[in-house]
């Protein structure tokens, strides 16, 4: 097995890997970016392509390899990670021979079975029994065809408090089981019973054709009971990564370069029916980080088609927010026909053909809203629209971008761009302020001076072209046991023991021989040199004399920590003498 994922790793171009997923740019031998896995302005995210491995230096502190890598981005479990890139790298696995036991992966696939079964048996009870009956008809009055319903696995759930348990109990199910992967209700006295009953149910399902989980539709239009009852959070199903639609949209989003995000599982599924294939839907009134994630595996452009409406603005205000992160073209159509994509093709298919081949520009939807909302011609309003508008163009991260929205405003404003860059400027300040007012900084033992030298010496000698020759000449001057943090001081003496026995070592090698616990310190000291920090317009010659200070001032605490000797005397005299000597040349220097 540890060859398999040995190969598998080897014919990956991590580069090209996580290039697929977020901006990387050049950085000396590496390649940084913003981080993904938290919010970061400075890039502190680097990957090293000669050792295939990346590392956040930021808030997240994560790091790894490819594997690592989609798993923290589909969140998904290492073997569920590793057969997907077995299949990309054309590495057959032989998981089932070896005896992997992967406890979280076996119960993911169990549940998804589970919900596959479940979805079945709703699809059948809608197609083949008198029960479906009333969900058929109500298919019919929303002119969806059979075919439709066959792609989409509609279906429904009888009205009956334990069919579908006692169903799924004859699948060899049990009602935990159940329970928690979100088709039962428990009851106050423990008893369970099913959760949807007398619903038309829409199957929820990843990029990969697995069912997470359910959404049922009410048919009787009952006030007291909700429109939707949707599946909870569960082990498998988590609703902010969910997008309606994305199993069937995925070729077509690659192929036009867009996908259409609407809102609501008909919305999705009209515009399909019409030959519209690259329309997915949100689950929820705002997109979230995770669905943009997914989405920027297949696109550069999302199209918006969310309601014109207060709710449906600021709910679009929320969701560029996020899709500025990743860099995303966004644009929006609005529909001035209909309430909704659904009505609109029922109404008149060709005006819609037209609507949606004419998106506007996401700034330039939002300052004709702000208008909108503000139509007189005086100060006032033109006030309300910079207080609308200023906030969403200071979120610009594209320079060039950002300096054509500020003339724009400036313009309709009939005010200065100098005076719509001190407004974006006050706005920082402001937030800034706001930020130092809520964090209280307690700077961590790893930030201070004397380790981060360590890291940052290391690293530099780790990542040169000739480490062989770099590490003797420093070795010439410091010795292992001169980096204090435990772990820097293992992997220093591990290295110069092994260039000590192979003059030509790689340093890819002396990575993978490393015990378990210090390979990913080393790859984080690898790769630290390639962050922004202001060691880099320092010195070599002085930071490692300055790691040889420090040595010696703990040295001189820890003897005078212990009882005075004639012993301990003469070793004090003889290291402050060294360390008077390294503070010379440090001031020379």
């Amino acid at each position: 097995m540890e060859n398999q994922i040995e190969e598998i790793k080897r014919k990956i171009d991590i580069v090209e890997f996580i290039g697929s997923f977020i901006t990387l740019k050049k950085a000396g031998r590496n390649f940084k970016a913003v981080c993904p896995f938290h919010q970061e302005k400075s890039p502190s995210f680097v990957v090293s392509p000669d050792r295939g491995i990346w590392h956040c230096f930021g808030a997240c502190g994560e790091g790894g390899d490819a594997i690592k890598f989609l798993m923290k981005w589909e969140n998904i479990t290492f073997i569920e990670a590793l057969k997907e890139l077995a299949k990309k790298t054309g590495v057959k696995l032989t998981l089932n021979k070896i005896g992997i036991e992967d406890k979280i992966w076996q119960k993911k696939e169990r549940y998804i079975a589970m919900n596959q079964l479940a979805g079945e048996y709703f699809h059948y009870i809608l197609k083949k029994t008198d029960f479906g009956k009333k969900a058929r008809e109500y298919l019919e009055s929303r002119l969806l065809n059979k075919s439709i319903i066959d792609k989409f696995e509609f279906g429904y759930s009888p009205s009956s408090w334990d069919s579908l348990k006692l169903f799924l109990k004859k699948k060899k199910y049990e009602e935990e089981e159940m329970f928690e992967n979100g088709l039962l209700v428990k009851s106050e006295r423990g008893s369970y019973y099913d959760r949807f009953r007398g619903r038309l149910m829409f199957p929820l399902k990843d990029s990969r054709n697995n069912v997470l989980g359910f959404s049922g539709r009410i048919l009787d239009g009952n006030d007291k009971e909700a429109k939707y009852v949707n599946t909870p959070e569960t082990s498998i199903y988590h609703k902010r990564e969910c997008l309606f639609g994305i199993n069937l949209a995925i070729e077509e989003i690659k192929k036009q370069k867009n996908v259409y995000i609407v809102e609501g599982e008909l919305d999705m599924i009209m515009p399909y029916q019409h030959g519209y294939s690259n329309f997915v839907a949100i689950k929820g009134t705002a997109l979230t980080n995770e669905q943009l994630k997914l989405l920027k595996r297949y696109t550069d452009k999302i199209t918006l088609m969310m309601d014109a409406d207060i709710a449906g603005i600021e709910s679009i205000k929320r969701g560029i927010y996020e899709a500025e992160k990743f860099d995303f073209e966004i644009r929006v159509v609005t529909i001035d026909f209909a309430k909704d994509p659904d009505e609109a093709l029922k109404l008149d298919p060709e005006k819609f053909k037209k609507i949606i081949s004419k998106p506007i520009p996401i700034y330039d939807f939002l300052i004709s809203a702000a208008q909108k909302k503000y139509p007189e011609e005086s100060a006032f309003a033109k006030k309300k629209i910079g207080e609308e508008i200023v906030p969403i163009i200071e979120r610009i991260t594209n320079p060039i971008v950002r300096t054509f929205y500020v003339k724009k405003l400036a313009n309709i404003l009939e005010i200065s761009e100098n005076t719509v860059e001190n407004l974006i400027s006050q706005l920082k300040r402001k937030k800034m302020q706001m930020s130092l007012n809520k964090i209280k900084y307690n700077k961590p033992v790893e930030d201070s001076r004397e380790l981060t030298i360590n890291k940052y010496v290391l690293s530099i000698l780790f990542q040169s072209e000739d480490p062989n020759t770099t590490y003797r000449n420093v070795f010439e001057i410091l010795k292992p046991e001169y980096f204090l943090h435990p772990s820097y001081e293992k992997i220093s003496h591990l290295f110069f023991k092994e260039i000590e026995k192979n003059t030509k070592l790689n340093i890819n090698d002396f990575g993978k021989k490393l015990p378990d616990e210090l390979r990913p310190i080393f790859d984080e000291i690898f790769l630290f040199a390639s962050t922004d920090h202001n060691l880099a317009n320092e010195s070599l010659d002085r930071l490692i004399n300055e790691i040889k200070k420090y040595y010696f001032k703990h040295k001189i605490k820890k003897i005078l920590a212990e009882e005075e000797s004639p012993e301990n005397k003469k070793k004090l005299k003889n290291i402050s003498e060294n360390l008077k000597e390294v503070e010379k040349k440090l001031i020379s220097l």
